[in-house]
């Protein structure tokens, strides 16, 4: 196995979507266990997921929905964070819920606006700006090949498929 598709999936966010309506909107959880090393490392003596973790999540659900309504043509590439607001953290045995919708879309550039909930319960609100960057942007000095859409991410769409009938 390739090293960089060791390191791709040791740093997936999310478990799986729960919602995908291409262009539009999806929702995404992510389980929080105590068998996860990252969430003792922020606060040794108080396991918990904080708040940039949230945001790699909800980066990587909207990510998915952008890269998929241009049909994965390109990489999609987080560009900024407009404004990230959270009032808690997770903590292990809680259910993280990412939903997204896409704001606006062209050739260069998305907008999402996502919320995270923790057991139903709204804990954040996540706008994010994407940059779509294409595989052979040579003055960019990117490799040739898809980098953000393996299959790892892909195979977390598709199973979600598998399970709904798509």
């Amino acid at each position: 196995m390739e090293p960089a598709l060791l390191y791709t999936m040791r740093w997936i966010w999310i478990d799986t979507f729960t919602e995908f309506e291409s262009g539009k909107k999806a929702s995404a959880v992510k389980n929080v266990t105590l068998a996860e090393e990252h969430v003792h490392d922020y606060a040794p003596a108080y396991p918990l997921l904080p708040p940039p973790l949230m945001i790699e999540g909800m980066a990587q659900t909207a990510g998915i929905l952008v890269g998929e309504t241009r049909g994965f043509r390109e990489n999609v590439i987080l560009a900024k964070i407009r404004r990230a607001v959270f009032d808690d953290y997770g903590r292990p045995g809680d259910r993280l819920t990412y939903t997204v919708v896409l704001d606006s879309i062209d050739d260069t550039a998305a907008m999402t606006h996502g919320e995270v909930f923790r057991n139903g319960d709204k804990i954040g609100e996540v706008d994010l700006i994407f940059s779509h960057v294409g595989q052979s942007s040579a003055e960019l000095e990117l490799p040739s090949h898809n980098f953000v859409f393996g299959d790892t991410f892909l195979d977390l769409l598709k199973n979600y498929r598998i399970r709904v009938g798509d």
